[in-house]
């Protein structure tokens, strides 16, 4: 079994000290070690980001930019290994680890723009012989934690825009699925990147706790689980860092009885199965406005559930693979006894699946609900496994009441053709993501991708424009050089124009 190593100052570098095991969920057997990083390799892994800072923050704008354009080549010569490495570690489909890899590198592209993204602002006689203008400088060493679900994806929304904005960064990937980081990380160091610029460290709450605690920090972004994101949230500002901390999600659906029934079922089938469910977007609920939309949709959607191919990852033509560990699938299997007991109508019951050739792997298939109702516990809480809930309401206004008194509000998307009832709901809704037809609204990379209420700690989004605000701050310079012939008295008051 072979040990994954830290890379520290450009160089692979082991840890003798505690370790975990990385699973091949298709299989359900261990196939790495990856070292979980000791406060001591954490502040070896901040100082070589501390010493490589001066030099990269006065590196030009234009030749970080090379730098990104190289990776991004590199990338896409590698998709088929990173995609091989996401499967196998993680479980989704080669296909689904490309897709995310693809959306991982339109991040890449927008940090190719640093010249342009950084761009102050300028005015010229502000005042008498006084000019004005602004930049944006880098905040230093920042660092970001990762989730398991996206290994490749959510490091680029991550550190490619705060290298091209001039910081230093530390990512402490999932522990879970650590290979295809690690390895797009080696990828940004052959494209050139100068060593201590990126750094990454594997680990647990110690390796986290360290980063939130190191002075040298002074940005933190996550994304996972609510209550981590909360916890990260809270004790980063309480010692004057900047946190974005993206939580948990619970993103409803809503089919009014105009939709195209049939796009829609189509759409919703990606969306609450594909990557066995394991998104932040993916939708859980399906909330039908009347009970003749609620029966055509379970009509509709219950063969191709059934019919649903799942298997290894890594093979190809699948539409599912397994959970991460043994523990996601025992969860989310538990939500589903808990769904039954509470009084909702199963309809698609996909435990108990076994996979010839790979009967200990973490395979679970797909589950519906029908009659859920909002008191019940698989309506509230993220499940984040392939279980689609479907709400029975009597209006949009009751759908749309339902979505905004909800504690999350991440993502959500309306499926019509009325125009009014779109509008309606784009403007009325309190969730940060919506789409119209479009079953998983997340933004381009020239966009930024963000929820509100509980889904989000802090007050910049992620990547895009809020990604260059938050890894950037702004400076205000006021310039005034005087004529030689003039002299001016005393001003004791305000100045202004």
């Amino acid at each position: 079994m072979s040990l994954i190593s830290h890379l520290i100052h450009g160089e692979l570098v082991s840890d003798s000290g505690r370790s975990s095991d990385v699973f091949n969920p298709s299989t359900g057997q261990a196939i790495h070690k990856v070292p979980l990083a000791s406060r001591e390799t954490i502040q070896q892994a901040i100082d070589s980001a501390k010493s490589a800072f001066p030099a990269w923050r006065n590196t030009p704008a234009a030749k970080r930019a090379q730098v990104m354009f190289r990776f991004k080549q590199l990338l896409e010569q590698n998709e088929a290994r990173i995609a091989q490495l996401i499967s196998e570690e993680h479980g989704k489909t080669l296909e689904d680890a490309v897709g995310e890899l693809k959306r991982g590198i339109e991040n890449v592209e927008y940090a190719c723009a640093a010249p342009e993204i950084l761009k102050g602002e300028f005015s010229r006689n502000v005042g008498p012989n006084i000019d004005a203008w602004s930049d944006f400088q880098p905040l230093g060493v920042v660092a970001g934690i990762t989730p398991f679900n996206f290994p490749a994806m959510v490091p680029l929304w991550m550190y490619p825009l705060a290298i091209a904005c001039g910081n230093c960064f530390i990512l402490k990937p999932s522990e879970r699925d650590p290979s295809s980081t690690l390895l797009i990380a080696q990828l940004l160091h052959e494209a050139g990147l100068p060593k201590g610029v990126l750094n990454v460290v594997h680990g647990d709450k110690t390796a986290v706790d360290a980063l939130i605690e190191a002075p040298e920090v002074k940005a933190l972004s996550f994304v996972g689980s609510t209550p981590i994101a909360e916890y990260i949230y809270a004790e980063g500002t309480k010692r004057g860092k900047r946190v974005q901390a993206l939580g948990g999600a619970k993103n409803h659906a809503v089919l009014m009885p105009d939709a195209d029934l049939d796009n829609a079922v189509s759409a919703l089938m990606g969306a609450a199965y594909g990557s066995c469910g394991e998104r932040c977007m993916a939708i859980s609920v399906a909330v039908c406005v009347g009970d003749q939309v609620a029966d055509a949709l379970v009509a509709k959607l219950v063969p191709q559930i059934k019919a649903l191919k799942i298997g290894a990852g890594t093979s190809c033509g699948l539409d599912m693979g397994p959970l991460v560990t043994a523990q996601a699938k025992d969860k989310v299997s538990g939500y589903v006894e808990d769904g039954v007991a509470a009084g909702a109508q199963l309809v698609v019951d996909g435990r108990g699946l076994s996979v010839a050739g790979h009967e200990e792997g973490f395979f679970l298939g797909g589950c519906l609900f029908d009659r859920v109702t909002p008191q019940m516990r698989i309506y509230k809480e993220e499940i984040f496994g392939p279980v689609l809930c479907i709400v029975r309401v009597n209006s949009l206004e009751e759908a749309m009441q339902l979505i905004n008194d909800h504690e999350y509000g991440n993502g959500t998307c309306i499926f019509t053709r009325d125009g009014e009832a779109a509008r309606l709901f784009c403007d009325e809704i309190e969730v940060g993501m919506v789409g119209v037809n479009v079953p998983l609204p997340v933004p381009v990379a020239y966009h930024s991708f963000g929820g509100w209420k509980r889904s989000l700690f802090g007050d910049l989004h992620a990547y895009g424009p809020d990604g260059v605000r938050f890894y950037t701050r702004r400076k205000a310079i006021t310039q005034r050089w005087p004529q030689r012939a003039s002299h001016e008295a005393s001003q004791f008051a305000f100045p202004s124009l």
